[in-house]
Order: C-alpha cells, then structure tokens, then sequence
C-alpha cells in the first residue's frame, strides 16, 4: 500500500482505476478498507470510470498514530488531502467524505476551494454547524479498560467498531478530542464548491442534510431511505445519488479536471 509523508506523518492511501480522480475520506474509527472497499464504493467509482485514490486519515489504519489531540483539528486534515493531491500532481478532484471525512471535506472546500471540483458530503449535515455528540464521552469510552464497562450507548457504538476496525484506541481519544470543530453559517455560506449533502433518513448523529444544505449555495441534500449512521455510508441509494451529481457536475463543465 503506497504511503506518503506530510509534516512527519506518513499517510497511507489506495489508487486504483482510470478517469477522472475521486478522493474519499473515511469516518471517525474507520479506515480506506472498511469504508470504501468493503462497502463497494471503490467498484461502483472505478466501474463507472473514475480513478479512486483512497486515503487512511492520521491516526486511523496503516497511516501514522499520534497522541495528541492538538494533532487532530480538522484543518490539520484537510491539509493532509491537500498534501496527497501535491504528492500525486493533481490540481483538483473529486471528494467524497462519510462523517468525520464529511468535516474535512467541508473544511477542505471552504479553505482551498481550487482543489475541490465538487464533493460529497455523507453522513453530515446541520452537525457540521450546530455540532455532533459528545467528544469526551466517547474519548472516555475509547479509553476504558474494556467494552464491557462503557454504558453510554453513543460510547459503546464507538468503542464496538473501534475494536472491529482494529483501531489503535488511544489515537481515536486523542482524534475525537481534537476534531470535532464546527462551521458558523457564514463559514458555510461561503463555500462556493457544489456540494451534496447525504444523511441516512434513521440518522440521530449528523443533522439534517436540508438545513445544512439550504446554507450553502451550490448545495444539494439527498436522504438515504431506512438507513442510520452506521447503515448509510455502503448504501446503493447513497452511491447512486454520489454518482449521478458527480456526473453531472462534470457534464456541466463547472470546472477543469482532466482524466488522471
């Protein structure tokens, strides 16, 4: 698996295919496998024609642990997807974020707007604004001794997939307690990358996906009938919905990307 160094941290990605390039950031205790290539997305992405460049964030899968929340803001990340388009030679892409890849990807769009030509943004809506959950809670439930001993059910959820995901538990605190940032509307108001904006109709974590799109100007929601959090991101409906206004954005000629 190729790896990169950015700012002392090596970045684990996958590229795979040919067209024009896709990046997808994975969500909070996931990683590039679980999140894009168990759930289908790479085949659907590189079927339809389009080279996918998957990449594991800091602190998550084969890319470098770090302890220290002040390690995790999400501009931080952002630039991390920034410095993978330098080290590949691409002036922009595609991106597709699910969740903790959601806020990046926003981040991403709203500081370097020429490296996004359109972005998907599932699993996130009106939370990228008004916030999501409790950081600490879920920090402490990461850091408990066992699964067994975590009560909160939001907690639990987290620990259950960190363990299944094989995650490293002490850089997922420090990630949780360093990433959760929000936009202010203005913040939002500003982007000017179309975005798509996806959430589970089930979901009780990311906010609605209308409100946060009626903020942004060249924004769109789509909700994912029957699914929550957890369910939404590996949905054919969701994949549909990504596909089709990618296409279209890039039918429209909304900005220059040619096939990498």
């Amino acid at each position: 698996m190729p790896k990169f160094s950015h700012d002392d941290v090596e970045i684990a990605f996958l590229d795979e295919g040919e067209g024009p390039p896709v990046v997808l950031v994975h969500g909070f205790a996931s990683n590039k496998m679980v999140n894009w290539v168990y759930t289908g997305w790479v085949a659907a992405l590189t079927g339809a024609g389009r080279r996918v460049i998957a990449m594991d964030n800091r602190g998550h899968g084969d890319s470098t642990k770090l302890y220290d929340p002040r390690a995790y803001h999400s501009a931080t990340m952002a630039e991390d997807v920034c410095a993978l388009l330098d080290y590949l030679r691409l002036p922009c892409s595609d991106v597709i974020g699910y969740s903790l890849g959601a806020r990046i990807t926003a981040f991403l769009a709203l500081v370097h707007p020429e490296r996004v030509r359109a972005g998907v943004l599932g699993g996130l809506g009106m939370g990228l604004v008004d916030g999501v959950g409790d950081p600490e809670g879920i920090a402490r439930a990461l850091e408990a001794p066992a699964l067994a001993e975590v009560s909160d059910p939001g907690g639990h959820m987290y620990r259950a997939f960190a363990e299944k995901t094989h995650s490293d538990l002490r850089a997922l605190a420090a990630c949780i307690r360093g990433v959760r940032q929000t936009l202010s509307r203005d913040d939002v108001g500003r982007i000017t990358v179309p975005l798509l904006i996806a959430v589970g109709a089930n979901d009780s974590i990311a906010g609605s996906p209308n409100a946060l799109a009626a903020l942004i100007p060249r924004g769109e929601a789509f909700t994912i009938p029957g699914r929550d959090h957890m369910l939404a991101v590996g949905d054919r409906r969701f994949k549909a919905a990504a596909l089709n206004f990618l296409a279209r954005e890039h039918a429209e000629g909304n900005s220059s990307i040619e096939p990498a």
